[in-house]
């Protein structure tokens, strides 16, 4: 199993994120972007973008993935929360886990120099007016934005989070996999389940680990989310297909984040096709909004806070 893990890392985020770099705001046109959830009423352009899409846990009802593989692009970028969901979070609180505890769990775009750790610092992002109603959730899952998760590394892909030759040794206990490894020590009641890289063979190798994933956070009560991608590095977006696809098998959300990046200059990514283009997160400030990591940062919180309302007690779909 080593040997065939390290190939496939070899060409998995083999260049690092690009560091965060301090800009000022420039006043310049906002971008209209497609967003769902607890946001101010759509414009004419979101409301057309929703036409059609439906949701009890994120599918579309008249062409469901079963029959059409691209009917997850015209799904919501912010999944909807069903009675599935609460089964398995009230499963979790049960067996001990914790309602303010959310897991990461990816590979080199989930970092925390880049991915959620600034809502842990309150002088690193603004909500302004518009996004405001999410500083509730931030205080909410506090800690959790900033903590460095054992299932996430630069280098790791699906496989090298169910295999225990890639845990750390100095946080993990002897034969723990990365992810069992972060289940025992967070307690997390959600994760977040973000994997963008793959190395070149059968697309179905993907699909194998990413299942095992899904059902080690179901079987520990926790509520996977799972997160399509920003690029098509492999030509046909197979793996937003399989993503998609396990999420409506499972019955589990899905953060279409490939949807949110769409009307952003090259569809948010940077020369080389996979890496996200990058501000900080200032959501208003238009000029930093045609980047790809405050959209990222953005439906990532707002989608923790359809979580944490929905299965609270809040209405169900």
């Amino acid at each position: 199993m080593a040997l065939i893990l390290t190939g496939g890392l070899l060409v998995s985020c083999s260049s690092s994120a690009a560091s965060p770099v301090v800009d000022e705001p420039t006043a310049v046109a906002t971008s209209t972007m497609p967003l769902e959830g607890n946001t101010p009423a759509p414009t004419e352009t979101e409301a057309g973008l929703e036409e059609g899409v439906a949701g009890a846990s994120g599918q579309v009802d008249e062409t469901p993935i079963e029959t059409d593989p691209d009917a997850w692009m015209d799904l919501p970028v912010i999944p909807t929360f069903n009675e599935r969901a609460r089964e398995i979070y009230l499963d979790g609180l049960a067996r001990g886990n914790d309602p303010h505890a959310f897991a990461k769990i990816g590979d080199c775009q989930n970092v925390p120099s880049m991915y959620l750790s600034m809502f842990d610092n309150p002088n690193a992002y603004a909500l302004g007016e518009e996004y405001a109603y999410l500083q509730e959730t931030i205080d909410w899952y506090a800690g959790s934005f900033e903590r460095e998760s054992e299932a996430v590394r630069r280098g790791f892909n699906a496989a090298s989070i169910v295999s225990a030759f890639w845990a750390d040794p100095e946080a993990c206990d002897p034969g723990e996999t990365p992810l069992d490894c972060e289940i025992r020590l967070h307690q997390p009641s959600i994760a977040i389940i973000s994997l963008e890289t793959w190395w070149e063979g059968a697309p179905e190798n993907y699909e194998g680990y990413l299942r095992e994933i899904i059902e080690t956070t179901i079987n520990a009560g926790i509520v996977p989310i799972l997160a399509t991608k920003a690029d098509n590095v492999e030509g046909d977006h197979h793996i937003n297909r399989i993503i998609a696809a396990l999420a409506s098998e499972y019955d589990i959300p899905l953060w279409n984040f490939w949807r949110a990046v769409q009307p952003l200059p090259n569809h948010g990514l940077s020369e080389d096709g996979f890496h996200l283009t990058f501000a900080a997160s200032y959501f208003d400030d238009p000029e930093r909004m045609q980047s790809a990591w405050p959209w990222r940062n953005l439906t990532a919180l707002q989608t923790l806070d359809a979580a944490r309302r929905a299965l609270q007690g809040g209405e169900l779909d």
